[in-house]
């Protein structure tokens, strides 16, 4: 196997750094589709300890370092511009439960927050639960994932990470002597509920090798975990699993989901056996989440309804389906996302014209309407609001260019009371900037929504630099919402874009089933669409765009990268789902069972042969590519290191250009990136200097290009 070293080439006036070159080994990949040659497999480590993979890692991310090293002025102006808009003492909207009333806050200068919470009244004295500064001590990454208190509000239970790869361990504090339990469980989700005796906790637990949610247990405190009871285990490993307590605090339930089917289990939280039962049994292609109220269960459901109904019945009768009555009908135009139960009314998130609006409807019916908007393009979301008696439901309404504001509405007035700005430091006014809804045609005709938002004053005349963002998989939809850090973007005379492309649920469940299995190529045509649109309508000059997209989003950006390299001056993969059929037909991977009924299942010809013609990896050319950065986590767990560095590696032995490809891993991180609200502006200030370089440089197309550029 080759050295990997970084070394210099003299190329006119200047010297130029080489990049790693990584060894080709044939591996052949097998399916019963046939195999393919893999020269880059090696680059898979499952231990994370090959000498060879992690020198040649380390290589990649120093070539990084020593290009971008001319940079670090912008760097760290562009950072100290992103954590100047953080208001540093900040803190969360509190709860009330319980008697109590939860926040989370943090303090100047520190990178992790503060759980805490008063008794009856937030001018009562603070009790500090957990500090996540002073845990996370010490710690290349750390992270709480989850948090609980027990019922009687003694008792706290929580899940913390401190690698980055997702595998959380359970630990308990006495809130009232402030002693942390002996209690531990390794290698849970964070994810906790707590029965109504205060020292029962039911817990998922995952498998070590796939890391998916197979079983719940229980565990009660001061008892050896090793030996925690078995409550339920899933034998169909498409299902994720997950644990939540009714709004009522009457029930405690498993909910069992995969793609496209759902299943939910209950059991009453007085429940001294903790025996749960099925609510409505799983079917195909049945999705439905549940609510309790009174002597019934509410349901959002796809039964005889694409975009989904809201329905309730009986706790008894709540699997026959001739017991359901319709609370909120299905309709062709609107998709109901997501509902908050109370005793008088229901609150509910629906999609229309591809946007999140709210409805809240009254229980007999005198009542329904939609809170509305005066801005083209926004999000209007429900916040879980406990206390099932309440008469006030919270929401947040945001934009691209209106910071997130916390609103507490009154259903019986009608007033709303403004709970909180998020605050926006740096000089930044709203009025200062402008937002739009537009609508780019597809390749087939279809019209795909498009956010855009702009800093006034910024002349729309084919000159702009745009930056673009999009996801579309999994039925996610991208809302419109406000992104602080965009603002240095648009200070600068950027148009920033969100294309809602398919794949997501903007417009409604076809909307996702258009942009999935065989028909997961619109996703990628979409985007293209969307900026060929915005280069048109004079938005954005074509020299000079920018698309960005993480995890299946970076799948997204390998697949354009591919599809129309000269349309994007530079492209950013965080994270990128690039290598699909080879992780596809690997079942011991995380989210590759679970996944089938989004790709496909590759053992299957049809569909091998159909994300062979996309996946980014096995599409790579020998063409000029924009510039290209891209990231990953040593730890992922989601999205491993090896598919992106397996990509670069390809695309650095085919590419024709001298565009930068620039490979960014963190060796202490998983798919979030680096933990700490500070530390991940770092991660963003490299990416912003990275566009701004790139517009300061001169695109080359070829190797010849550049030699006769520098004479």
């Amino acid at each position: 196997m080759k050295k990997r070293v970084l070394s210099t080439t003299v190329v006119g006036a200047g010297a130029v750094l080489s990049p790693p070159i990584a060894s080709r080994k044939s591996h052949q990949v097998p399916s019963p589709n046939g195999s393919r040659d893999d020269d880059y497999y090696w680059l898979r480590d499952d231990t994370r300890k090959s000498k060879d993979v992690l020198d040649y890692l380390k290589s990649e991310d120093a070539y990084t370092a020593a290009m971008l090293a001319p940079t670090q002025t912008l760097q760290d102006k562009l950072y100290k511009e992103l954590v100047g808009r953080i208001k540093q003492d900040d803190a969360s909207v509190p709860v009330l439960r319980r008697g109590w009333w939860y926040y989370t806050r943090y303090e100047t200068g520190r990178e992790y927050p503060i759980y805490a919470r008063r008794r009856r009244s937030m001018r009562a004295r603070e009790q500090v639960m957990l500090d996540g500064n002073a845990l996370a001590a010490g710690k290349d990454f750390f992270q709480i994932g989850a948090w609980a208190v027990s019922p009687n509000g003694r008792m706290l239970a929580y899940a913390e990470d401190t690698v980055g790869r997702r595998q959380y361990s359970l630990k308990v504090k006495d809130l009232q002597t402030g002693a942390m339990l002996a209690d531990n469980v390794a290698n849970i989700e964070p994810n906790l509920v707590w029965a109504n005796d205060n020292r029962t906790l039911l817990y998922v637990e995952k498998d070590p090798v796939t890391l998916l949610s197979v079983r719940v247990r229980k565990h009660s405190l001061g008892s050896d975990s090793a030996k925690d009871p078995l409550v339920y285990e899933e034998q169909d490993h498409s299902y994720y699993m997950r644990l939540t307590r009714s709004k009522s605090e009457k029930y405690l339930f498993i909910v069992l989901r995969s793609t496209l089917q759902s299943e939910w289990r209950y059991t009453d939280a007085g429940d001294t056996q903790l025996k749960f039962k099925t609510a409505i049994p799983r079917e195909a292609n049945h999705e439905y989440q549940l609510s309790h109220l009174g002597r019934d269960f509410i349901v959002r459901t796809n039964w005889n309804a694409p975009n989904f109904r809201l329905v309730r019945a009986p706790v008894a009768k709540i699997a026959d389906k001739k017991a359901w009555k319709d609370v909120i009908p299905a309709r062709d135009d609107t998709f109901l996302q997501a509902f908050e139960v109370f005793k008088n009314y229901v609150a509910v998130n629906e999609r229309s014209g591809g946007l999140m609006k709210l409805r809240v409807r009254s229980w007999n019916g005198r009542k329904d309407y939609l809170i509305a908007s005066a801005e083209p393009s926004y999000t209007t979301a429900l916040v879980p609001t406990p206390n099932i008696e309440s008469k006030k439901v919270r929401y947040i309404y945001t934009s691209l260019t209106t910071p997130r504001t916390t609103y507490e509405y009154d259903m019986a007035s009608g007033r709303k009371a403004t709970l909180k700005v998020e605050p926006v430091l740096g000089g930044f006014d709203s009025s200062s900037y402008k937002t739009e809804y537009l609508h780019a045609t597809a390749s087939d005709g279809t019209l795909i929504p498009v956010s855009i938002a702009y800093r006034k004053g910024t002349k729309l005349n084919g000159r702009a630099p745009l930056y673009q963002y999009a996801y579309g998989s999994y039925g996610l939809s991208t809302d419109p919402a406000f992104i602080p850090n965009w603002v240095s973007l648009m200070d600068r005379g950027f148009v920033v874009a969100i294309a809602h492309i398919r794949g997501g649920q903007e417009m409604g469940r076809a909307w996702y089933e258009q942009g999935r299995l065989l028909n997961k190529k619109n996703t990628f045509t979409d985007f293209i669409a969307v900026t060929r649109h915005l280069v048109r309508e004079k938005y954005a000059a074509r020299d000079k765009v920018f698309a960005q997209g993480g995890s299946a989003g970076g799948l997204l950006m390998g697949a354009v990268a591919n599809l129309a390299p000269e349309d994007y001056r530079g492209i950013i993969a965080n994270v990128p789902f690039v290598d699909i059929v080879t992780t596809m037909l690997d079942e011991s991977i995380p989210l590759t069972t679970n996944e089938f009924d989004e790709w496909g299942d590759p053992k299957d010809k049809t569909y091998y042969d159909y994300m062979l013609s996309y996946s980014p990896y096995d599409n790579v050319k020998s063409m000029a590519y924009p510039a290209m950065l891209v990231t990953t986590g040593l730890w992922d767990s989601q999205v491993p290191y090896w598919e992106a560095a397996k990509w670069v590696a390809k695309i650095r032995a085919r590419k024709t250009d001298s565009n930068p490809l620039l490979f960014k891993i963190n060796m202490q991180a998983g798919h979030g990136g680096k933990s700490g609200r500070f530390e991940r502006l770092r991660e963003t200030a490299v990416e912003y200097q990275f566009i701004l370089n790139c517009l300061k440089r001169p695109r080359y197309s070829t190797v010849t290009d550049l030699a006769r550029l520098r004479g």
